[in-house]
């Protein structure tokens, strides 16, 4: 659970969600837009062949066919396939990829599964292993919060398939719900409300 003396802004964790269209719009936006388009397919005039008349125009009583690589033949080409060059991109405004972030939060934390500790590693997995343990996280599937990708941190997490590490600003719908647990470091939280809520971040003195 949340440190004691940790407040969660209720801005942020408490929201009331009293339906999931955006959350579900801001989960299939965020895996169209990780879709590539490498794939191609060859159009008639791109396969190799087919440059004789398979048969005479008439008198053969067949079909007049002028190549054997029309798309209705076999090893023809492929009519309206794809061209390499499909755009699968489903924008969201800014605003509301927030809120649905913020959506997505409250949730977990309604499920008793945000969690917040101090990320003070030196570089080892076991520093991370550690922190785990303490919050009884060590068999689940955590989404690791933190303000900066130090080296020591990355080094900490890299080994750990059940952990995955990205920065508070970088926060999506498809992480938040697809995890376990999100474990937040408490430096993290100033980056998350600053970003979220259009906040100024203070310097600890």
């Amino acid at each position: 659970m949340a440190d004691a003396k940790v407040t969660l802004n209720k801005d942020i964790f408490s929201l009331k969600v009293e339906n999931h269209e955006l959350l579900k719009l801001a989960y299939d936006s965020y895996l169209a837009n990780s879709r590539s388009s490498h794939a191609k397919t060859l159009k008639r005039g791109e396969v190799s062949g087919g440059g004789k008349k398979p048969w005479k125009q008439k008198g053969t009583g067949r079909a007049r066919f002028g190549s054997t690589r029309n798309p209705i033949w076999r090893h023809g080409g492929v009519a309206f396939g794809r061209t390499g060059e499909e755009n699968f991109e489903k924008k969201l405004a800014k605003n509301s990829k927030k809120l649905a972030v913020r959506q997505a939060l409250s949730l977990k934390k309604a499920d008793k599964a945000v969690f917040v500790a101090d990320f003070k590693v030196t570089g080892k997995t076991k520093d991370f292993v550690k922190i785990l343990r303490d919050q009884d996280l060590e068999d689940k599937t955590v989404l690791a919060v933190t303000s900066e990708k130090s080296d020591e941190l990355l080094r900490s997490t890299d080994n750990l398939a059940n952990v995955k590490l990205v920065r508070a600003t970088y926060l999506n719908v498809f992480d938040i719900m697809n995890a376990d647990a999100v474990l937040f470091d408490t430096k993290a939280l100033k980056d998350l409300e600053a970003w979220l809520l259009d906040k100024e971040v203070k310097e600890d003195k």
